[in-house]
């Protein structure tokens, strides 16, 4: 599935760089040849105006046309000295507001086209520079690539986005339908487990085990319950989060082993009550504890630190463990993602929607350092 929306948005790249490239390069193939039209027509307006002042013109008629039809050209000539001599299709209103205006215009028509130089034939000291900008189609066609690029590249950015949230809806509707048939299938055996268990309660040569039986039949059955609320919108309870989370240190620090030690540190005022369901929290903070566990394989120290502030509430729990790389930073909460040996590498992304999605909170990791350890910081919201 990731493979098949990578082509897609390679492929769609391609196909847009080309519409781009192509939509460039003939915009340029365009702007040249409108930009060499209208020099011409430039040209022809300069030698029409001058043959006016001819005495040697008989028929001024061709040359009255060439002059009346240019009303889209804006043109400013100038003497030997460069001092405007008159302008043709600017607006008269600007100059009469702005005595700079002129030029102002003058200088940004020097730095759009090279002017055109005419002499006077009876004078050669007598020059005229005749400068002129570029019409509305001109600049329209200029900036034509621009404006196709930006549309492209919405279009690019809307079709990415619905590609993404598509392969994540897929995605979650596929863990979500994992998880529900995990809890399906265990839901069989663990009533039955319970319902033997009740049995051997009557046998008094089994008295003294039953209760660690009963102990583990409970556990499946929170297990099963737990992937049973995956995909649906999970019952939030206020609860006291340090109660919670001290009751998950302590049923770890039983199956631990005496190498390693807990420190819980509370900053907060108690009861401290929170939003949460309380199942799917505690697979919370039971993942992140033998996530550490197994980074330090079952010998060093476990800090648990609870810190109340004005509107949140944040757990960080940091182990003495392996630490995590730079290069793994980033993909911890990606499914599939693991460095054990066994496992499925889910246990941390279903930490995340757990987080994200169900309480609307926060979890990332706040500090690791490879052979010093990791701590993993969750930020809840208050009430």
């Amino acid at each position: 599935m990731f493979q098949q929306w990578l082509n897609w948005r390679t492929g769609l790249a391609f196909v847009a760089i080309i519409i781009v490239s192509g939509t460039i390069f003939y915009s340029q193939y365009l702007a040249k040849k409108i930009a060499k039209e209208e020099r011409q027509k430039v040209e022809e307006w300069v030698e029409a105006s001058n043959s006016l002042l001819s005495p040697n013109n008989q028929d001024t008629r061709l040359p009255l046309k060439i002059i009346k039809d240019n009303d889209d050209i804006p043109i400013i000539w100038t003497n030997e000295k460069d001092s405007i001599i008159d302008f043709i299709n600017f607006d008269t209103l600007l100059l009469k507001q702005n005595p700079n205006y002129l030029q102002e215009q003058l200088q940004e028509l020097k730095a759009t086209n090279q002017p055109i130089v005419w002499s006077d034939p009876t004078d050669a000291r007598k020059i005229n520079r005749y400068y002129y900008g570029n019409t509305t189609l001109l600049k329209e066609v200029s900036y034509y690539p621009i404006i196709q690029l930006l549309i492209v590249g919405l279009f690019i950015l809307i079709t990415l986005i619905a590609l993404r949230t598509s392969y994540r809806s897929t995605q979650n509707q596929l863990w979500a339908g994992m998880a529900k048939e995990t809890a399906h299938q265990l839901g069989t055996p663990v009533t039955s487990l319970e319902g033997w268990v009740e049995v051997l309660k009557d046998i008094p040569e089994v008295e003294k085990i039953v209760p660690e039986i009963e102990k583990d039949v409970h556990r499946l059955q929170l297990v099963t319950d737990r992937f049973g609320k995956i995909g649906s919108t999970p019952k939030l309870e206020e609860k006291d989060i340090v109660l919670q989370v001290q009751n998950m240190v302590n049923y770890i620090k039983k199956r631990a082993g005496s190498k390693v030690i807990f420190n819980l540190e509370i900053k907060a005022e108690q009861p401290l009550t929170v939003l949460i369901s309380p199942p799917l929290f505690d697979w919370v903070i039971e993942n992140l504890l033998k996530n550490a566990l197994d980074a330090m394989d079952a010998t060093g120290k476990i800090g648990i630190l609870i810190l109340e502030q004005t509107s949140e509430v944040i757990i960080d729990i940091t182990d003495t463990g392996k630490g995590i790389s730079k290069a793994n930073m980033k993909k911890v909460f990606n499914p599939g993602f693991t460095t054990k040996k066994r496992g499925w590498g889910l246990g941390l992304t279903l930490t995340k929607r757990i987080v994200e999605q169900y309480h609307k909170g926060d979890i990332f990791v706040k500090w690791s350092e490879l052979g010093k350890g990791t701590t993993f910081r969750i930020i809840l919201n208050k009430g």
